[in-house]
């Protein structure tokens, strides 16, 4: 996902540090294109800037139109976010996981958009949008902040950009089945089953340890523990 084709565009947005807020979830995630149904000066630039800090450059460079259509006529898809469902909402809603995995951002734009802090998007602005977005939420209260539900949607595209750099490459499923055979292995030395039940062992660690996406280090440390609480149990044997 290409962070730089992702659009945020806020419908007549009310607060002006709400939009001050938004600009700061924005920079968070990498996301610097702020698009506003509205007009600039409806807005009051020193309290855009109190809760945007060091993410005023957003709020400075942030585009002004006079629809939801005008704002994302460059954009390839328009998702407009609403809690409420109908029969002129969009029908099915994507959740942000779901939106972000069928929207190819690396050779166009995507927008995402945000209604009214208080009436949300209307139904004639839904309209204006391609796709429907929703963000679960507690029924006790379903509302979110405006910005909070621009970070949630901007936290899901940075996520995307980031499966590549998790910090190690889990092994596979070849390379665990060492792992489990060491595992097996040192237990049948010890005593802990006949090896009637090594099979069934077998498939018990290989199914956990498949979930736990070792990475190979850990793969490594597993099967010294084992090997060493073997070869401890042998030498206990020993002496007796």
């Amino acid at each position: 996902m290409n962070l730089d084709n992702i659009v945020i565009v806020l419908c007549h947005p009310e607060e002006s540090r709400n939009i001050g807020a938004v600009c700061r979830s924005m920079a968070n995630n990498g996301i610097h294109t702020l698009r506003i149904v509205g007009k600039r000066e409806d807005y009051d630039d020193t309290r855009v800037r109190i809760l945007a800090i060091h993410a005023a450059y957003i709020w400075e460079k942030a585009e002004f139109f006079d629809s939801i259509r005008a704002a994302t006529k460059d954009c390839t898809c328009a998702a407009g976010t609403t809690r409420r469902r109908g029969k002129k909402r969009k029908g099915k809603l994507l959740l942000p996981e779901e939106f972000v995995s069928v929207t190819d951002t690396n050779s166009a734009k995507a927008a995402i958009v945000f209604g009214n802090e208080r009436t949300g998007l209307t139904d004639d602005e839904l309209l204006e949008c391609t796709v429907g977005v929703t963000i679960p939420s507690s029924q006790e209260f379903a509302s979110l902040n405006l910005s909070h539900a621009v970070h949630v949607m901007c936290y899901h595209c940075f996520r995307e950009t980031q499966k590549d750099f998790s910090g190690y490459t889990p092994i596979s499923l070849e390379r665990l089945e060492k792992t489990v055979s060491e595992i097996t292995n040192s237990l049948e030395k010890i005593g802990f089953f006949s090896r009637t039940g090594k099979t069934d062992m077998s498939l018990f660690w290989r199914n956990l340890l498949s979930r736990a996406a070792l990475s190979e280090s850990e793969a490594k440390y597993i099967e010294k523990i084992f090997d060493k609480a073997a070869g401890l149990s042998q030498k206990s044997k020993q002496s007796d």
